[in-house]
């Protein structure tokens, strides 16, 4: 057991993944946007922090993805890496930073990778963005690849609703996973599709994949940390599970705050010098 207490305090990489998925070892994924989070979530045990674009809804306040910038993911991810030591920190390539213009899309995976101390990537798309993916893979730095919904393309499907259900889309999937695998992503996130598609992906690739929305089937599990400890409210999809309700903790812990503040409570004697 001592054996496993220690394999388990070492840092996490792309190639430790890889064998949890050989073990069939599931992998724990949330998302982080702050070194205060991040340090929690790091010493609680997660396996992979994802800096998510996902920041644009519920740190910015923004309906889509879209308009984080890559100067703001930077901004998290530098702030997520200084606090993490074991778990592999994976930063979402934002929205329009890798869009089929390979040379552009290195230059800014460089940025990301260079100025916030990061592990890897995460970039939405297949075979569309092969070419980018490739390119970035090639200058040594590790890519996880993210397909099904994409919350990036929202305005392309005009609809959350869930992905990959006829047939031709199905197959087009098992294809682009099949494409990243051979450009070399070191993992796939699949999103809002079928569980017994996701599981047929999870088969046929040796790569790890990681679900959201995408049943038991597959690798490793991903949620959004504000959506699983219930800061946020409004957003209830069937695959949210909710371990904590941390937004009537911190309301209760305001309102009393402020009643202390009115009522003359605090600070009390022993509070002030």
């Amino acid at each position: 057991m001592s054996v496993h207490s220690n394999d388990d305090q070492r840092k996490v990489t792309t190639r430790r993944l890889l064998e949890m998925k050989q073990r069939g070892e599931k992998i724990s994924m949330l998302t982080a946007y702050d070194y205060s989070m991040a340090t929690i979530l790091d010493q609680a045990g997660l396996d992979v922090m994802l800096v998510g674009d996902s920041a644009s809804n519920v740190i910015c306040g923004n309906a889509t993805t879209l308009p984080l910038t890559l100067d703001e993911m930077i901004f998290m991810a530098k702030n997520v890496a200084k606090a993490v030591k074991r778990a592999l920190v994976v930063v979402d390539m934002p929205f329009g930073t890798c869009s089929g213009n390979p040379k552009r899309s290195l230059e800014a995976a460089i940025r990301i990778m260079k100025e916030t101390g990061a592990d890897s990537l995460k970039i939405e798309g297949g075979e569309e963005l092969i070419e980018d993916i490739t390119k970035i893979i090639a200058a040594g730095i590790p890519v996880m690849g993210h397909l099904g919904l994409m919350p990036q393309s929202i305005n392309k499907y005009g609809t959350y609703t869930i992905r990959a259900k006829e047939e031709s889309e199905a197959k087009k999937l098992i294809n682009d996973a099949m494409l990243l695998e051979k450009a070399g992503c070191f993992a796939i996130v699949l999103e809002k599709i079928p569980a017994s598609l996701a599981t047929e992906v999870a088969q046929k690739v040796s790569i790890p994949i990681i679900g959201i929305g995408a049943g038991s089937g597959v690798d490793g599990q991903v949620l959004v940390m504000h959506d699983m400890l219930g800061i946020t409210q409004g957003f209830s999809p069937r695959f949210l599970r909710r371990y904590a309700d941390l937004n009537g903790v911190v309301t209760k812990a305001v309102s009393h705050y402020i009643e202390d503040v009115k009522s003359k409570d605090f600070p009390n004697e022993s509070e002030q010098y």
